[in-house]
């Protein structure tokens, strides 16, 4: 394995934390919002609060371990999409800010929990949020980003109207739904409240739906308007027959009202090979045609100290999360509320 392959496999590794982590996070925002505004709180709510509460603040740390990277591995990236994506990006900021001031006045506020005006701005920016990030794979597909007097300049009209940046958007808003419900299914039973685990199970068993057929867009799209990578897709069509089995095992668990813990994990592992899958076919493309992870790969020795670096900050983050679930999100007194929540 050479070193750029390596740096991309680490840095993907975090990206693919981040996808699943944040989806949790960001959909938990969402049904929090949706309890409240349906009159459903009462069911919800306490279970998404005992969630968010330890966890709010970490999820982002994958990100900024992703970006980082790429900098740190491809130095090129900074100039192809430092520019393109300063809007995208900049979203993405100002959204998380909405979300991290809700999360302060709903949390330190006289209306806990009740705030329908704070809950509604955390939920749909928990969705903007994957929502503007995802038109970075759309980006990087290439016929987007023109090369002018040396400088890339982004076509925004032909981005926005292109049919492949609608079916990325809308599948990475299934994913967050999905992922969500499933894991929030699974933690309302470890905190034995059978009302919120059958009222997410109803949710991820809606959204499982329109999740595939989202993927199944995106497969289409690809081939109208990237046939070189869906050719390259087709080479590992394996593993994406592997994520859809696994995808249907999980429904299956779902619908049987069984072992949801072992459906969490298939789920995981379902969305690890179609976004591991995703990125082979990908290779060795950054930016379509203008960038390889070959072009802009940083010197070896700057490449092997980060490669370490990563490594070390994984072996430090995984004993963290671990910690963090251990000791408080599957703490049996925690997860039932029997402690304060914000101890």
């Amino acid at each position: 394995m050479t070193l750029e392959i390596l740096g991309i496999t680490v840095l993907w590794l975090f990206l693919f934390g981040y996808v699943i982590v944040a989806s949790i996070d960001f959909g938990a925002g969402f049904f929090n919002a949706y309890s409240l505004l349906t009159g459903k709180n009462h069911i919800l709510t306490n279970v998404i609060k005992r969630y968010l509460s330890p966890v709010w603040e970490i999820t982002n740390v994958f990100l900024v371990f992703f970006f980082v990277g790429v900098v740190g591995f491809f130095p090129k990236t900074a100039f192809y999409y430092g520019t393109v994506l300063l809007i995208p990006v900049s979203v993405s900021l100002i959204l998380l800010s909405i979300r991290g001031s809700y999360y302060a006045f709903e949390s330190y506020g006289s209306k806990k929990g009740y705030h329908k005006g704070y809950a509604l701005a955390y939920g749909i920016a928990g969705l903007l949020i994957p929502a503007s990030l995802s038109v970075v794979f759309t980006i990087s597909e290439g016929g987007f980003v023109s090369l002018i007097e040396g400088q890339p300049v982004l076509d925004y009209d032909a981005l926005f109207k292109s049919p492949l940046t609608w079916a990325i958007v809308v599948l990475s808003v299934m994913a967050v739904l999905y992922i969500s419900a499933v894991f929030l299914t699974w933690y309302a039973r470890k905190a034995n409240d059978s009302r919120a685990s059958d009222l997410m199970r109803k949710y991820a068993l809606i959204w499982a739906g329109p999740l595939m057929i989202s993927a199944v867009g995106i497969i289409v799209e690809l081939k109208r308007n990237t046939t070189q990578h869906y050719e390259r897709m087709v080479d590992v069509w394996w593993l994406f027959a592997i994520s859809a089995g696994l995808f249907l095992v999980t429904v299956l668990l779902l619908w049987m009202k069984r072992k949801y813990g072992l459906a969490v994990w298939l789920l995981i592992l379902q969305f690890a090979l179609a976004f591991f899958a995703y990125g082979i076919s990908h290779y060795p493309y950054l930016l379509y045609p203008h960038l390889t992870i070959y072009d802009s790969f940083t010197n070896e020795a700057m490449a092997i100290s980060l490669v370490v670096a990563f490594i070390a900050g994984l072996c430090l983050l995984v004993p963290s999360l671990y910690l963090v679930m251990k000791l408080f999100l599957f703490d049996k007194e925690y997860v039932a509320g029997k402690q304060d929540e914000h101890v």
